[in-house]
């Protein structure tokens, strides 16, 4: 069976009356969903650099054996050809090896100069680690004690959010879906959460712009679901004088 609009806006009422219940409830935690929220991606930023930065002395530890090596392997051939020197039977001969000698202490002296600037960069990196891992322990810290005070709030007020949830859960079901979606659009751009308000003294229950006579009018008769001009939040209905004055 079809409902009427008079039913329709005494179901959207309901439901804001429990939306209103939540959000007092939910306001009781303050600022502290958002800024545990704000500590866990701090940390998670600095956690992230802390493990490029890992990453990065890793790998340029790997350089660094590299570079031993390469100087190894050069010294070797230093020696080996040095003692190839020893044996030439001509100028040309000595002249040929003492070019690659050259060539393997340029190698030696390349190697090492690389290695020293790697090292100077791992120097570095441990200085920023240092820095992040002095940051990283007093966000977590303050991230458990945000936490927890955040759990102690929850707790409090647990069984109540519970039993509002649940009561929001069997109010939606009585609204259609199309009148639900708008009712949660109006609701999500008003500041102060009110989709559904009254008409009182003359005036919007969400913005207080005045609503004209005609218009409250024609919101008494129920004949059609009927919005601010200013704010676009539901007009529910119109409170009466005595009960305005109330």
């Amino acid at each position: 069976m079809e409902s009427t609009i008079a039913q329709k806006l005494e179901a959207l009422m309901k439901l804001q009356e429990i939306d209103s219940k939540l959000d007092a409830l939910l306001k009781i935690r303050g600022d502290l969903p958002e800024e545990v929220r704000d500590l866990e991606d701090e940390t998670l930023g600095y956690q992230t650099r802390k493990n490029k930065y890992l990453t990065e002395i890793e790998e340029l530890n790997g350089d660094l054996k590299a570079y031993a090596n390469a100087q190894k392997e050069a010294e070797k051939l230093i020696v080996k050809y040095k003692e190839q020197q020893m044996n030439v039977r001509n100028n040309r001969e000595y002249d040929a090896i003492s070019k690659e000698i050259e060539l393997q202490e340029l190698d030696m002296n390349l190697a090492e100069k690389r290695s020293n600037e790697t090292k100077a960069r791992i120097r570095l990196i441990e200085d920023e680690l240092d820095k992040i891992n002095q940051i990283l322990a007093e966000r977590e810290e303050a991230l458990k004690e945000k936490k927890a005070e955040l759990e102690v709030i929850i707790e409090e007020s647990r069984e109540e959010e519970k039993q509002i949830l649940a009561a929001r859960e069997k109010q939606v079901k009585k609204i259609e879906d199309r009148l639900l979606k708008s009712y949660e659009k109006i609701r999500a751009n008003s500041l102060n959460g009110l989709a559904v308000v009254h008409v009182s003294r003359g005036a919007c229950g969400g913005c207080f712009n005045i609503v004209p006579p005609q218009r409250q009018a024609d919101i008494r008769d129920n004949k059609r679901i009927i919005v601010c001009e200013h704010c676009g939040r539901i007009l529910a209905d119109v409170e009466s004088p005595v009960a305005a004055h109330k």
